[in-house]
């Protein structure tokens, strides 16, 4: 018998993206490299500077034997995946031709922030993707529900996908964490957790809402805006972003609580995810966390201390919730990825239904 070959499938991002950008893309080659002959192609775009690769994506392509090849002038495979167009918005052109059956661009930022201002300069980047590229099919990818909701509301409000398709399915960031049981008993002790950005923070009156001085502890992973600051409430622990390993942080809440400037929000919000699985009730905006099937509790800032007081009057309902919002996180897994790759680029991989 001949062998079945592999689809060639080129990956496109700039690797130095710091947060859900980059960890998405390497769980993403934990299970693509499975499915084809993967190459993987880093972008110098001017919005980064140096050549640092995000250390966590650094990891796993190194542990896959995958060299990403820096400025090639031309890419061509079966399936093309650009990630994250937005990391084009400070340049003019893509200096890159792209030849391939299948161009897929994964929209990881929203098209527009809360109130609908357009999030970045979205033509523009599409535009360059779209001239870069000599592809008989262009689709456009969302990440979530919201994600979705803001990528149609820009084309109805400000644009035109015209030479896009938009893919009926979200393409979802894999959530393949180990599951942690939820403690016995739990405490009065939140804590926040995001890459620094004042974009990632509401409020103060908001901040101070959430995290109030009669909570037993308020632990703020990412804080960097923070520190040093004289008005910062003395109750609040301050570190700065990745000066505590996820794992340390976790163990020191038993509540993740996650709201966000009001003119922006998250796409996806992985760290949410994250939190679920280490065994913590989260709760956050419903807009935000209606990207997790119900994993996630959506509030309003207000609705925080009864949802927490309630969990700690009923233990036994904290420990159930908990475990629900984990099995919801099953419909994130890299299985569940894998299948619908394969959906999605049935006619590419030479599979048939």
């Amino acid at each position: 018998m001949q062998p079945i070959l592999k689809p060639s499938i080129a990956y496109v991002l700039d690797p130095r993206f710091p947060g859900g950008t980059s960890t998405a893309v390497a769980a993403e080659l934990e299970v693509v490299t499975d499915l084809g002959q993967v190459t993987v192609h880093a972008l110098s775009t001017s919005m980064f500077k140096g050549d640092v690769i995000s250390p966590h994506l650094q990891n796993t392509l190194t542990r896959l034997n995958l060299s990403p090849i820096w400025d090639a002038p031309h890419i061509a495979a079966d399936i093309v995946i650009l990630h994250n167009p937005s990391c084009l918005r400070f340049q003019q052109n893509l200096d890159v031709r792209i030849i391939t059956p299948h161009l897929v661009v994964v929209a990881h930022e929203n098209f527009l922030r809360p109130g609908g201002a357009e999030a970045f300069d979205v033509a523009t980047c599409l535009d360059m993707v779209d001239k870069a590229a000599f592809a008989a099919k262009r689709t456009l990818a969302p990440i979530s529900a919201w994600n979705r909701k803001t990528i149609n509301d820009w084309q109805i409000a400000l644009g035109s996908l015209d030479r896009w398709s938009v893919l009926d399915v979200n393409w979802f960031n894999i959530c393949d964490f180990p599951l942690l049981d939820p403690v016995e008993v739990p405490k009065d002790r939140r804590g926040r957790h995001s890459r620094p950005g004042f974009e990632k923070f509401p409020q103060q009156s908001i901040m101070e809402q959430c995290f109030p001085a009669h909570a037993e502890s308020n632990i703020l992973l990412g804080a960097d805006a923070f520190v040093g600051d004289p008005q910062v409430p003395a109750h609040w622990v301050l570190h700065p972003f990745r000066s505590l390993s996820v794992d340390a942080y976790f163990e020191l809440i038993d509540f993740m609580i996650y709201f966000t400037a009001p003119t922006f929000r998250e796409s996806y919000g992985r760290v949410l995810a994250e939190a679920v699985a280490a065994g913590k009730v989260v709760i956050s905006d419903h807009d935000t966390a209606s990207a997790f099937g119900g994993a996630v509790l959506g509030a309003d800032p207000g609705e925080v201390d009864e949802i927490i007081q309630n969990y700690i009057a009923n233990p036994k309902t904290y420990r159930a919730d908990i475990r629900k919002a984990q099995e919801k996180l099953s419909r994130f897994s890299p299985a569940s990825f894998a299948r619908k790759f394969k959906e999605i680029f049935m006619h590419e991989m030479g599979m048939t239904k």
